[in-house]
Protein backbone atom coordinates (compact mmCIF):
# COMPACT_ATOMS: atom_id res chain seq x y z
CA UNK A 1 0.00 0.00 0.00
CA UNK A 2 1.40 3.41 -1.00
CA UNK A 3 0.52 6.70 0.69
CA UNK A 4 0.50 9.86 -1.45
CA UNK A 5 1.00 13.54 -0.91
CA UNK A 6 -1.47 16.03 -2.37
CA UNK A 7 0.47 16.19 -5.66
CA UNK A 8 0.31 12.39 -6.07
CA UNK A 9 3.97 12.01 -5.11
CA UNK A 10 4.58 8.74 -3.25
CA UNK A 11 5.34 9.37 0.44
CA UNK A 12 6.16 5.90 1.75
CA UNK A 13 5.78 2.31 0.68
CA UNK A 14 3.89 0.55 3.45
CA UNK A 15 3.31 -3.15 2.89
CA UNK A 16 0.50 -4.09 5.25
CA UNK A 17 0.32 -7.65 3.95
CA UNK A 18 3.92 -8.58 4.77
CA UNK A 19 3.59 -6.92 8.17
CA UNK A 20 0.43 -8.89 8.95
CA UNK A 21 2.06 -12.15 7.84
CA UNK A 22 5.09 -11.50 10.06
CA UNK A 23 2.83 -10.68 13.02
CA UNK A 24 0.81 -13.86 12.45
CA UNK A 25 3.98 -15.95 12.33
CA UNK A 26 5.22 -14.43 15.58
CA UNK A 27 1.95 -15.35 17.30
CA UNK A 28 1.68 -18.79 15.69
CA UNK A 29 5.00 -20.31 16.76
CA UNK A 30 4.53 -20.49 20.55
CA UNK A 31 0.89 -21.52 20.13
CA UNK A 32 2.04 -24.35 17.87
CA UNK A 33 4.80 -25.73 20.09
CA UNK A 34 2.75 -25.49 23.26
CA UNK A 35 -0.24 -27.21 21.67
CA UNK A 36 1.83 -30.00 20.14
CA UNK A 37 3.92 -30.50 23.29
CA UNK A 38 0.87 -30.80 25.52
CA UNK A 39 -0.69 -33.30 23.14
CA UNK A 40 2.53 -35.26 23.39
CA UNK A 41 2.50 -35.13 27.18
CA UNK A 42 -1.10 -36.27 27.49
CA UNK A 43 -1.46 -38.59 24.48
CA UNK A 44 2.12 -39.38 23.29
CA UNK A 45 1.14 -38.44 19.75
CA UNK A 46 4.65 -37.73 18.45
CA UNK A 47 6.19 -40.66 20.30
CA UNK A 48 3.69 -43.00 18.64
CA UNK A 49 4.53 -41.51 15.24
CA UNK A 50 8.23 -42.07 16.02
CA UNK A 51 7.65 -45.77 16.66
CA UNK A 52 7.61 -45.41 20.43
CA UNK A 53 10.96 -43.62 20.68
CA UNK A 54 10.35 -40.45 22.68
CA UNK A 55 13.85 -39.10 22.05
CA UNK A 56 13.47 -39.32 18.28
CA UNK A 57 10.06 -37.68 18.62
CA UNK A 58 11.60 -34.82 20.59
CA UNK A 59 14.32 -34.40 17.96
CA UNK A 60 11.62 -34.23 15.29
CA UNK A 61 9.79 -31.49 17.18
CA UNK A 62 13.09 -29.68 17.72
CA UNK A 63 13.75 -29.60 13.97
CA UNK A 64 10.22 -28.38 13.33
CA UNK A 65 10.39 -25.60 15.94
CA UNK A 66 13.83 -24.51 14.75
CA UNK A 67 12.66 -24.42 11.12
CA UNK A 68 9.56 -22.43 12.01
CA UNK A 69 11.75 -19.98 13.91
CA UNK A 70 14.02 -19.48 10.90
CA UNK A 71 10.97 -18.95 8.67
CA UNK A 72 9.49 -16.47 11.18
CA UNK A 73 12.75 -14.51 11.23
CA UNK A 74 12.77 -14.47 7.42
CA UNK A 75 9.22 -13.10 7.32
CA UNK A 76 10.13 -10.50 9.94
CA UNK A 77 13.14 -9.21 8.03
CA UNK A 78 11.26 -9.21 4.73
CA UNK A 79 8.43 -7.23 6.33
CA UNK A 80 10.87 -4.67 7.72
CA UNK A 81 12.41 -4.02 4.33
CA UNK A 82 9.04 -2.81 3.02
CA UNK A 83 8.29 -0.47 5.96
CA UNK A 84 9.20 3.22 6.29
CA UNK A 85 12.27 4.21 8.28
CA UNK A 86 12.53 6.93 10.91
CA UNK A 87 15.48 9.33 11.28
CA UNK A 88 15.58 8.82 15.06
CA UNK A 89 16.37 5.14 14.48
CA UNK A 90 19.11 5.84 11.93
CA UNK A 91 21.62 7.59 14.17
CA UNK A 92 25.05 6.19 15.15
CA UNK A 93 23.79 5.74 18.72
CA UNK A 94 20.83 3.68 17.52
CA UNK A 95 23.21 1.55 15.45
CA UNK A 96 25.50 0.92 18.44
CA UNK A 97 22.49 -0.04 20.57
CA UNK A 98 21.28 -2.36 17.80
CA UNK A 99 24.57 -4.26 17.66
CA UNK A 100 24.73 -4.44 21.46
CA UNK A 101 21.21 -5.89 21.59
CA UNK A 102 22.00 -8.42 18.87
CA UNK A 103 25.21 -9.51 20.60
CA UNK A 104 23.59 -9.80 24.03
CA UNK A 105 20.45 -11.44 22.70
CA UNK A 106 22.30 -14.08 20.72
CA UNK A 107 24.58 -14.73 23.69
CA UNK A 108 21.56 -15.45 25.90
CA UNK A 109 19.95 -17.70 23.31
CA UNK A 110 23.06 -19.70 22.38
CA UNK A 111 24.32 -20.08 25.97
CA UNK A 112 20.91 -21.27 27.17
CA UNK A 113 20.75 -23.85 24.38
CA UNK A 114 24.25 -25.00 25.35
CA UNK A 115 23.25 -25.31 29.01
CA UNK A 116 19.99 -27.16 28.32
CA UNK A 117 20.98 -29.32 25.38
CA UNK A 118 18.61 -30.21 22.55
CA UNK A 119 16.00 -32.01 24.61
CA UNK A 120 16.11 -29.45 27.40
CA UNK A 121 15.68 -26.62 24.93
CA UNK A 122 12.97 -28.20 22.83
CA UNK A 123 10.44 -29.32 25.45
CA UNK A 124 11.94 -32.69 26.26
CA UNK A 125 10.15 -32.51 29.61
CA UNK A 126 6.86 -33.09 27.81
CA UNK A 127 8.31 -36.28 26.33
CA UNK A 128 9.36 -37.60 29.72
CA UNK A 129 13.00 -36.65 29.11
CA UNK A 130 13.70 -34.75 32.32
CA UNK A 131 16.91 -33.09 33.40
CA UNK A 132 18.58 -34.32 36.57
CA UNK A 133 18.80 -30.88 38.15
CA UNK A 134 17.58 -27.38 37.44
CA UNK A 135 20.08 -25.27 35.53
CA UNK A 136 21.00 -22.30 37.70
CA UNK A 137 24.24 -21.09 36.06
CA UNK A 138 24.66 -18.62 33.22
CA UNK A 139 22.48 -17.45 31.56
CA UNK A 140 19.74 -18.58 33.95
CA UNK A 141 21.33 -16.58 36.76
CA UNK A 142 20.76 -13.47 34.60
CA UNK A 143 17.07 -14.02 33.80
CA UNK A 144 14.58 -16.85 34.16
CA UNK A 145 13.83 -17.22 30.44
CA UNK A 146 17.03 -16.29 28.58
CA UNK A 147 15.91 -17.78 25.28
CA UNK A 148 12.74 -15.70 25.20
CA UNK A 149 14.32 -12.48 26.41
CA UNK A 150 17.38 -13.01 24.23
CA UNK A 151 15.18 -13.55 21.19
CA UNK A 152 13.22 -10.39 22.00
CA UNK A 153 16.46 -8.41 22.24
CA UNK A 154 17.52 -9.75 18.84
CA UNK A 155 14.22 -8.69 17.29
CA UNK A 156 14.61 -5.19 18.72
CA UNK A 157 18.23 -5.00 17.62
CA UNK A 158 17.22 -5.91 14.07
CA UNK A 159 14.46 -3.27 14.10
CA UNK A 160 16.94 -0.59 15.18
CA UNK A 161 19.54 -1.75 12.67
CA UNK A 162 16.99 -1.36 9.87
CA UNK A 163 15.69 1.88 11.39
CA UNK A 164 12.09 0.63 11.25
CA UNK A 165 9.43 1.71 13.78
CA UNK A 166 7.28 -1.19 12.57
CA UNK A 167 9.99 -3.55 13.81
CA UNK A 168 9.77 -2.01 17.28
CA UNK A 169 6.01 -2.66 17.27
CA UNK A 170 6.56 -6.26 16.16
CA UNK A 171 9.13 -6.63 18.93
CA UNK A 172 6.49 -5.59 21.46
CA UNK A 173 4.31 -8.35 20.05
CA UNK A 174 7.18 -10.83 20.43
CA UNK A 175 7.60 -9.86 24.08
CA UNK A 176 3.86 -10.03 24.76
CA UNK A 177 3.55 -13.45 23.11
CA UNK A 178 6.49 -14.84 25.07
CA UNK A 179 5.19 -13.47 28.38
CA UNK A 180 1.81 -15.12 27.74
CA UNK A 181 3.56 -18.38 26.77
CA UNK A 182 5.54 -18.33 30.02
CA UNK A 183 2.31 -18.05 32.04
CA UNK A 184 1.30 -21.41 30.55
CA UNK A 185 4.69 -23.10 30.26
CA UNK A 186 6.25 -22.39 33.65
CA UNK A 187 3.44 -23.83 35.82
CA UNK A 188 3.03 -26.84 33.52
CA UNK A 189 6.75 -27.63 33.46
CA UNK A 190 6.94 -27.07 37.21
CA UNK A 191 4.18 -29.60 37.74
CA UNK A 192 6.00 -32.17 35.58
CA UNK A 193 9.04 -31.99 37.86
CA UNK A 194 6.90 -31.82 41.00
CA UNK A 195 5.17 -35.00 39.87
CA UNK A 196 8.54 -36.72 39.44
CA UNK A 197 9.56 -35.57 42.92
CA UNK A 198 6.37 -37.01 44.39
CA UNK A 199 6.93 -40.33 42.64
CA UNK A 200 10.53 -40.46 43.83
CA UNK A 201 9.45 -39.61 47.38
CA UNK A 202 6.90 -42.41 47.36
CA UNK A 203 9.53 -44.79 46.05
CA UNK A 204 11.87 -43.77 48.86
CA UNK A 205 9.16 -44.31 51.48
CA UNK A 206 8.41 -47.77 50.15
CA UNK A 207 12.07 -48.73 50.32
CA UNK A 208 12.22 -47.59 53.94
CA UNK A 209 9.10 -49.62 54.75
CA UNK A 210 10.76 -52.72 53.31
Amino acid sequence: MTSFLGNNTPLVDFDQKSLAIAAASIAFNPIFWNTVARQEYHNKVLTKLAGGNSRYACYGLAITIFSLGIFRDFLYERALRSQPTHPALQTPVATYIAYALLAAGNTLVISSMWALGITGTYLGDYFGILMDDMVTGFPFNVCSAPMYYGSTMSFLGTALLFGKPAGVLLTLEVLAVYLVALRFEDPFTGEIYAKRARVQAKGGLRKKEL
